[in-house]
């Protein structure tokens, strides 16, 4: 089941774009601005909007941390802004002045691409603000891209149809004719496939065009000289052009916005259609899942953005570990905490919990003797489980109540990072306890359980740069 929850109306003109971090949403339009709002009931931030462009605002994107948020113009602008204080870290002029129509951070932030209506594509270094590289496709303007869930690979997708694979280096790996008529959006899933058929290095992506297609593709990372980009299957239900797709942060739905004025979420795996949303009363332009929790934001030409929030079919679906909600504790609501069960591999106890109405600050105050005689959890391991859960929680309280940031926390210690380093799976560890994770472990990621593809350990630079800048004001 889903259900609107939320609408936002405060853009004078067509929404172009939305985009979540892991506590906002920001919105961007034909109206030169851009919105952000606190996912704690959708409350305007005190200095939204954001006003610099000269032109339509075409798309927006939040870097992984969150911190900074890119927006990109028919002005030939990329902006950066601080999205704690709303101020502009950056002004990146696109080389050829071209309307810029997308942008997109890389997974660890080292770059951000934007691409333009003029088909070049410019690879910009986050450390430094300058031009690292720029190509540009033959035909068409780009006004679609996507990066693979390791970084190692972007997609940018063309007006004449063209999906093109550039390696982080700016070299094309290759070029496919996908849409007829044009390409409109494309995504990756964050999750690997798992189906007994793909191993652990294919992900699916998704394009749609205006062909009033969505089609879903298997993409292999595991060795670039020869990668590949396989068609799967097309997915209808649309009849007009879609404008939008996006994968959930669990991997299990993608929706599409279209011309023809609605929404349409499906299963990922079998492609059938789930919901099919239609209250938006004109062509939907943009839709956007949150990173960590099952909320959805639709734009449209309505001038109105539409939130919406899932019921889980099942409170276990798919929660990956680390990814419980990252807001204050004391703040989650009964439905989280069902996530952060599942996560902690205690499902058996959701029901229990929910017929108790036990949210995140009931959570926190749970105790032995509250488990056992008002929760009646008769088991011994379990309860002990629980109140060991809850402890570290606490202590992951703490950290954020002292005002850490939680990136440049090591998602192994949960310690401030000194040496950071990004390993093969994309996330960012402190150097010696993902060295003697691996040793103890093997091969596999301590966020996602996949084995790594790599044990190279790449310094992450930009990160030891923003610990020590946070360490230099916060430590006076």
């Amino acid at each position: 089941m889903v259900t609107l929850i939320h609408t936002l109306a405060d853009h004078g003109d067509d929404v172009n774009c939305c985009s979540f971090s892991s506590s906002l949403l920001a919105t961007c339009s034909l109206d030169k601005t851009l919105r952000l709002y606190s996912l704690n009931g959708f409350n305007e931030l005190p200095y939204s909007p954001l006003k610099y462009h000269t032109y339509a605002v075409h798309c927006c994107c939040f870097s992984p941390s969150g911190h900074i948020l890119a927006s990109c113009s028919t002005d030939g602008t990329t902006v950066l802004w601080n999205t704690q204080t709303g101020l502009i870290l950056a002004v990146l002029n696109q080389p050829s002045g071209s309307p810029v129509r997308v942008c997109r951070f890389s997974p660890d932030s080292t770059y951000l691409v934007s691409g333009a209506a003029d088909g070049t594509v410019v690879s910009w270094n986050m450390q430094t603000h300058k031009l690292f590289r720029c190509g540009s496709v033959k035909d068409g303007s780009l006004v679609a891209c996507a990066f693979s869930p390791n970084g190692s690979i972007f997609v940018t997708g063309s007006s004449c149809g063209d999906l093109t694979v550039w390696d982080d280096k700016m070299r094309c790996l290759y070029s496919e004719k996908a849409h007829d008529l044009g390409i409109t959006c494309c995504d990756f899933s964050s999750q690997p496939i798992s189906d007994g058929e793909h191993g652990p290095q294919f992900f699916r992506m998704a394009s749609c065009g205006q062909d009033c297609q969505i089609k879903l593709w298997v993409t292999s990372l595991t060795d670039f000289l020869g990668f590949e980009l396989k068609y799967k299957c097309t997915l209808s239900g649309h009849s007009a052009p879609v404008l939008s797709c996006a994968f959930s942060y669990d991997g299990q739905m993608l929706v599409s916005g279209s011309v023809d004025k609605s929404v349409i979420v499906y299963e990922s795996n079998t492609g059938s259609i789930l919901h099919t949303l239609t209250q938006h009363t004109r062509y939907v332009t943009t839709c956007a899942f949150a990173p960590n929790i099952l909320l959805l934001a639709t734009g449209s030409m309505d001038k109105t953005v539409n939130i919406w929030q899932f019921e889980l079919k099942s409170h276990c679906q798919a929660v990956r570990p680390g990814n419980e909600p990252k807001q204050f504790i004391e703040d989650w609501s009964e439905e989280e905490v069902s996530l952060w069960l599942c996560a902690q591999g205690l499902k058996d106890l959701v029901s229990i919990f929910k017929m108790n109405n036990i949210d995140g600050k009931e959570l926190l105050s749970l105790t032995k003797e509250s488990l056992t005689d008002d929760l009646k959890i008769e088991s011994l391991g379990l309860r002990s489980k629980v109140l060991r859960k809850i402890e570290e929680l606490k202590v992951k309280a703490e950290s954020l109540s002292s005002g850490i940031p939680d990136e440049f926390l090591c998602p192994i210690t949960r310690e401030l990072m000194q040496d950071p380093v990004i390993a093969s799976d994309g996330y960012s560890y402190e150097k010696e306890a993902i060295e003697n994770w691996i040793s103890k472990k093997k091969r596999t990621s301590p966020m996602t359980n996949l084995v790594l593809p790599s044990l190279i350990l790449t310094p992450n630079r930009t990160l030891k740069m923003a610990i020590d800048r946070w360490l230099e004001t916060h430590q006076k």
